[in-house]
């Protein structure tokens, strides 16, 4: 923009010196001045209104003899004077200065823009040339997680029916039993992942869930102390994501607790409250992404189906600490009978 400026002013002061040589330019004014001896010839300068240089005045008689005056741009030839007392003093109006420069900002604005917009474009395709291999990938491997669960589904499906008939109680079946549950909520996760279906929505009561899911993970965790304090709620809603939504939290609290540690499950109202010990959250802004874990364990997708059904469900969820405590609190108010 510098260079841009220099440039307008030196076609300004190189017009003004042709101007006071005789050429016609309606755009600049002359008169005659008295020369003040700091003053110097072919120097433009500027002042309120106005830019303008001095120019000697031409002897018309001696016009053919030519001296060398030297100036800001350089030596130029001019008609020989004898007076230099008197001067022309050319003069350029300011306000006509200020359109040619906003016309210079018009113009680099323009331009700036024509380059910011092929700069984009240019990062755009850049970005989808470069994302394309990785969009495939993740494609085939959503694909890839689709086959899996629809071929788990018939198995899974067998093992629980063939499970419901055996009377016979021992550990080895509790033991196949729980393991059977377990892998049924992964199919779940992992389709509700893929999905967005939502259920019929279902009447149910709260504890009945939390009851459910607590006898489950009580013998997996049975180095845990529980303290459940959940009175009936009712709520009317999908009834298999709020169970998800369950399932995924205490699995949660259990996996990530320390040795010895507590789960506390309380219900205030219509909010629901899960409490756990741990060694601490690193960055409890980032629970809910997508494939994060704050350890080697888990795939990173618990809390974040739960972000996910909390939203489908108009549940409103907070992520909480107190120490090394963590705590999450659903506000169940919008699933109420």
């Amino acid at each position: 923009m510098k260079n841009e400026t220099v440039h307008i002013r030196n076609n300004i002061f190189l017009e003004m010196q042709n101007y006071s040589l005789g050429l016609d330019d309606e755009r600049f004014t002359m008169q005659v001045v008295s020369k003040k001896q700091k003053e110097k010839l072919y120097t433009l300068y500027e002042e309120l209104n106005s830019l303008y240089i001095f120019a000697p005045i031409v002897d018309m008689e001696t016009k053919e003899l030519m001296a060398v005056v030297m100036t800001p741009s350089g030596a130029i030839m001019v008609p020989y004077v004898k007076n230099t007392a008197k001067v022309q003093k050319v003069s350029y109006q300011k306000s006509a200065y200020r359109v040619l420069m906003q016309q210079m900002y018009y113009h680099l604005f323009l331009q700036l823009l024509l380059f910011i917009l092929g700069a984009l474009i240019v990062s755009l395709l850049a970005a989808w040339y470069t994302l394309r291999p990785l969009r495939s990938s993740l494609s085939l491997l959503e694909d890839f997680i689709k086959d899996i669960i629809h071929d788990l589904n018939t198995p899974l499906t067998s093992i629980l029916l063939n499970l419901k008939m055996i009377e016979t109680e021992n550990e080895e079946i509790e033991s196949i039993r729980t393991a059977t549950q377990t892998i049924e909520m992964l199919h779940h996760n992992l389709d509700s992942y893929l999905k967005e279906q939502k259920q019929p929505e279902e009447t149910f009561t709260i504890d009945e869930v939390v009851d459910r899911y607590v006898a489950f993970f009580t013998p997996l965790y049975d180095y845990l102390n529980w303290d459940v304090q959940v009175e009936k709620l009712v709520l009317s809603t999908d009834k298999q994501a709020f169970e998800r939504v369950i399932y995924n939290l205490l699995s949660n609290a259990c996996k990530y607790n320390t040795s010895e540690g507590k789960i506390e499950i309380s219900l205030h109202g219509s909010l629901l409250s899960i409490r756990n010990s741990s060694y601490g959250v690193s960055h409890p802004d980032r629970v809910f992404e997508r494939f994060y874990k704050e350890s080697e364990r888990g795939l990173g997708i618990g809390l974040h189906i739960v972000d996910k059904l909390c939203k489908t469900l108009q549940i409103e969820k907070k992520f909480m600490l107190e120490g090394t405590d963590v705590i999450v609190a659903l506000e169940c108010k919008n699933l109420l009978k």
